[in-house]
């Protein structure tokens, strides 16, 4: 709703004390200007709320910000009478009767609150009759007239509130630019320890180029692909989280307590802790030791020798020492990316969960129908589909690493190129492959498949609508393309014309999501400034 120019939420009167309630309030920025497209600028912050409140022309004292961040803040104190009057004008948005509704209403819930406390009082002193010598007893003040606050304790940040604050927090170049950096800082590695290009003559005689620099799935993946994934999730969280979630709840005069986004993050705890075992312990540790670690002490081994088990046939190049420690910095700054690449991919699950039940909760106000604002929706879906095509591209740089290293190419780019040219030629042999252990295929697999299940979860709850609809069913058939692209690659003479056509259209998908739907953007154009 919408007064004098600002966001007008009527009082819930749900029986909320003023911590319950300011909170709520706060996060949807009630009494906030209304933006350009109609809808809140974002939630209140204490410096826009005391500025706020400092403004108001019978306000002579103002309002101290420290005042404001206990506000804020969890804990048991409440505020000023004097308080009270200014922030029914603000969430009143200047309107006497609106005013006049706000000011009965945090009256009420600062006097709940005082209750609560006075209750939580009681209860202490009779469970603990005594102090305890050397014991600091933190006390509740006096509700009434009292905007100060104790201090709360601060719990540690979960795995999940921890990895979600990589991706919401700070600068959206952060991750990108970490990544970008790590990436870098191994290939400078790798050139001073001699193995960012080499060649070894296979058993069969082929002589093939196995240098890391030369190793798609250790350069492009980690240096391009990566952080741009990285990029596009974090610009959806912040677009979800500081906009379009303030959208959605600002359709509806009342709240839902359990519309917290942090609280939905923390519901996936268990999900980031078992992506963070599977990435270190197995994809990390266990694939080192099997990979790398165990083929350089004993020699031989079933894998296809590579950049990071080269000192095997080239001792004269590389020691096995530095080779294990090389190797163990790789693989480590390789499951720590994985494993923020899957967060991300839980993070868009935890987007499109928390969207389709907010979306529920506002059916009933909408007499049991969809919202018609799909213009969120689709924003949602673009960044999503930018997503799932990365991480198939992701897929498929690990899994074209690991069918050339068992091919008898040259370099991967001679194989490409000659895989391209072989159904030109009929006088063509065709390709021989060296039977090695490919366990990333099966990962590269996983890969693929959990970036496909993300995007079909979010076509499926998230209603588009039909004027969005023809460029939905043009993105899920890019991903289908993409990811058959994947299945087929090395599985015939010729391989590469798909993976080539593959890897354009989803590029361009990655500039253009609609793929040149110019009524689809003008309706969005027009219904955002509407």
């Amino acid at each position: 709703m919408e007064k004098n120019g600002k966001i007008f939420v009527a009082p819930p009167k749900d029986g909320s004390d003023f911590k319950e309630l300011f909170k709520q309030l706060a996060a949807v920025g009630a009494g906030r200007p209304v933006g350009i497209d109609g809808f809140p600028q974002g939630p209140w912050t204490p410096e826009l709320l005391a500025e706020a409140i400092t403004q108001i022309d019978s306000n002579r004292a103002g309002v101290d910000l420290r005042t404001v961040q206990l506000w804020f803040q969890e804990n048991d104190k409440g505020i000023s009478p004097s308080n009270i009057n200014w922030l029914a004008r603000i969430f009143g948005c200047d309107d006497r009767e609106a005013t006049s509704e706000w000011l009965l209403e945090l009256s009420a819930a600062q006097a709940r609150l005082t209750a609560k406390r006075r209750g939580l009082k009681k209860a202490t002193s009779a469970a603990d009759p005594g102090p305890v010598t050397g014991q600091i007893q933190m006390q509740p003040a006096d509700a009434e007239g009292q905007d100060d606050e104790r201090v709360p304790q601060k719990k540690g940040l979960s795995l999940a509130q921890r990895t979600e604050a990589l991706f919401g927090s700070g600068s959206p170049l952060n991750l990108p630019a970490s990544t970008f950096a790590g990436a870098s800082a191994l290939g400078f590695l790798s050139y001073i320890v001699g193995i960012h290009s080499v060649t070894y003559s296979r058993p069969d005689g082929v002589v093939k180029q196995v240098g890391f620099l030369w190793a798609p799935n250790w350069t492009f993946l980690f240096m391009i692909l990566l952080p741009l994934f990285f990029s596009f999730v974090t610009e959806l969280l912040l677009l979800w989280k500081q906009d379009a979630r303030y959208r959605l709840l600002a359709q509806t005069n009342r709240f839902e307590r359990k519309v917290s986004w942090a609280r939905n993050v923390q519901a996936y705890s268990y999900s980031y802790a078992a992506v963070f075992v599977i990435c270190v312990i197995f994809a990390g540790v266990f694939q080192w030791i099997g990979v790398c670690l165990i083929p350089l002490l004993q020699g031989g081994g079933d894998y296809a020798t590579s950049w990071g088990t080269v000192a095997n046939v080239q001792p004269d190049l590389i020691s096995v020492p530095v080779e294990i420690v090389f190797t163990g910095l790789a693989y480590l700054y390789m499951c720590l990316c994985f494993y923020l690449f899957f967060a991300g991919l839980i993070l868009l699950h935890t987007i499109i969960h928390d969207f389709w039940r907010i979306e529920e909760g506002l059916m009933p106000l909408l007499g049991g129908e969809h919202h018609p604002d799909c213009v969120v929706r689709i924003r949602v879906m673009r960044g999503i589909f930018r997503c799932t095509i990365v991480g198939i591209l992701v897929a498929i740089c690990m899994k074209v690493q690991s069918s050339y290293l068992s091919s008898d190419g040259a370099d991967i780019v001679t194989w490409i190129v000659h895989d391209l040219f072989s159904v030109v030629y009929r006088d063509h042999h065709a390709a021989n492959t060296f039977g090695y252990r490919m366990p990333t295929h099966y990962s590269s697999l996983l890969v693929a498949i959990s970036a496909c299940v993300v995007f079909l979860y979010g076509s499926i709850r998230l209603n588009v609508g039909a004027r969005f609809r023809e460029a939905l069913w043009k993105m899920s058939a890019v991903v289908g393309l993409l990811f058959a692209t994947y299945l087929l690659i090395d599985a015939f003479d010729g391989f590469s014309i798909i993976l080539i056509a593959g890897v354009l259209v989803a590029t361009y998908g990655l500039f253009d999501p609609e793929f040149g739907l110019p009524r689809s953007r003008k309706s969005e154009s027009n219904q955002g400034v509407s």
